[in-house]
């Protein structure tokens, strides 16, 4: 396992000076990877210092209107060789320089063929943020499986390319991730292969720093856009239900906010779970619904034009 290449792939759009830093620690890592592979889109808005100082980094460009959360990671995988590829977002910072490693520790077991990693809250993270972080994201590993499907609801089929791994034979024969895809991509992989025998590495020992303070619009449209990519995939979502772990989240989150005596922030919370809720249940059924306010209604009103 220790002589196993790894390619990284990166979607970016508009990548800051953070990127530079993941990058940074990407390149020393002590299970060392052979390329980074970035698809950017939008070549004007890139910036060739990101890469000066990077000697495995290369660069395609895409046009805005070409994204797809699928395609562009398909074509990186396409660039690949590798015996295993690492998919992250270019505001995935790694904790330390141990991630590849215990990303690619978790393939010895042999059922597993996908793995992703534990998401830390940034230091700018709100107390809600950092709590919901630690209900999807706990302190202990897991591999799950289609028969975790009953106890588990939705989240046996979790997986999350923020930063996650997968063995580059099998994506191969999957056909890779399946586009149109405009969310959950990975989910929609990780549900194929465990349909399939295989099983879902979630390594809590690999780390990465990853969290959004998202407004209301911007949690409904997010939201929205996942009720969306279910609605793309009945063959996969019916029958699952997404309540059951929401309202286990809901009172995770009101027990922690209780423990630390911040209760007076359990209005605002509330609220953003009918809007996230609301954008959800909107979203599945985005067919019904004139496609103007499908665009409205999106983070990527792009992608109906597509599809």
């Amino acid at each position: 396992m220790q002589k196993a290449t790894i390619d990284v792939v990166i979607p970016t759009y508009k990548p800051d000076a953070s990127f530079r830093e993941m990058l940074r620690i990407l390149s020393v890592q002590t299970q060392p990877v052979s390329h980074i592979l970035i698809i950017n889109t939008g070549e004007e808005y890139w910036d060739d210092t990101l890469t000066e100082d990077v000697t495995r980094a290369e660069v395609f460009h895409i046009r805005k209107e070409e994204f797809d959360h699928a395609g562009a990671r398909n074509m990186g995988a396409g660039f690949s060789d590798a015996d295993y590829l690492l998919f992250m977002t270019q505001d995935a910072l790694p904790a330390d320089r141990y991630l590849v490693k215990n990303l690619l520790a978790c393939f010895s077991e042999p059922c597993v063929k996908a793995a992703y990693a534990r998401q830390l809250p940034r230091k700018d993270a709100k107390i809600t943020e950092g709590i919901v972080r630690s209900f999807n994201y706990p302190a202990e590993s897991c591999i799950r499986t289609f028969a975790d499907l009953g106890t588990a609801g939705i989240k046996a089929y979790f997986c999350s390319n923020v930063c996650a791994m997968y063995e580059r034979a099998t994506f191969q024969q999957m056909g890779g991730f399946l586009p149109p895809a405009i969310f959950n991509e990975d989910m929609v992989y990780a549900a194929r292969i465990e349909h399939l025998g295989y099983g879902v590495a979630y390594a809590a020992k690999a780390l990465v720093y990853h969290s959004h303070n998202y407004t209301n619009m911007q949690q409904f449209r997010r939201n929205f856009d996942n009720g969306v990519s279910q609605a793309m995939h009945p063959e996969i979502f019916r029958g699952v239900s997404s309540t059951g772990e929401g309202r286990r989240m809901v009172k995770y989150v009101t027990g922690q906010l209780k423990s630390v005596g911040r209760l007076y922030l359990l209005p605002r919370f509330y609220w953003q779970c009918f809007v996230k809720l609301a954008g959800f249940r909107l979203g599945r059924i985005y067919k019904l619904l004139p496609k103007g306010l499908v665009r409205k209604c999106s983070a990527s009103p792009e992608f109906f034009d597509r599809i």
